[in-house]
């Protein structure tokens, strides 16, 4: 005769720590299902603006400025240019370039002129940016 032998039962510490890891389990799970439910599928949406007031020092006007990403993917090397037309010409340019942008970010920065801004238009726009 052979004999079944049967497997031991478990004790209530295996069963509380089987609850636990189960619990933490459906949490990640669920988690994740809601980021992947919710997640915006829009291009980034980027935008430039001017802040504060133009600083004159040495010379030099620094002109602040704050780009920010409103849409759902994150941008790389986003270009900002800047074009300051005095008597409907364009007298200097800038350009800077942010590394990396993601959904809801923003990055502040400055462009440097040495012809006084308040003495014409400036113009501040998004150049271009690449997706990761």
């Amino acid at each position: 005769m052979t004999q079944i032998e049967e497997p031991p039962k478990r004790s209530i510490a295996e069963w509380v720590t089987f609850s636990i890891a189960s619990f933490i389990l459906a949490i990640i799970v669920s988690l994740v299902g809601y980021t992947w439910l919710n997640e915006k599928n829009q291009p980034p949406i980027l935008s430039v603006t001017k802040k504060e007031t133009i600083r004159e020092i040495d010379g030099q006007f620094y002109v602040p400025f704050e780009v920010v990403n409103s849409g759902g993917d994150t941008a790389e090397s986003v270009q900002i240019m800047a074009e300051l037309m005095i008597d409907g010409k364009v007298t200097e340019t800038g350009e800077q370039q942010i590394d990396f942008l993601s959904s809801g970010e923003s990055e502040e920065g400055a462009f440097i002129f040495t012809k006084n801004p308040r003495q014409g238009q400036l113009n501040l726009r998004v150049g271009s940016y690449k997706l990761p």
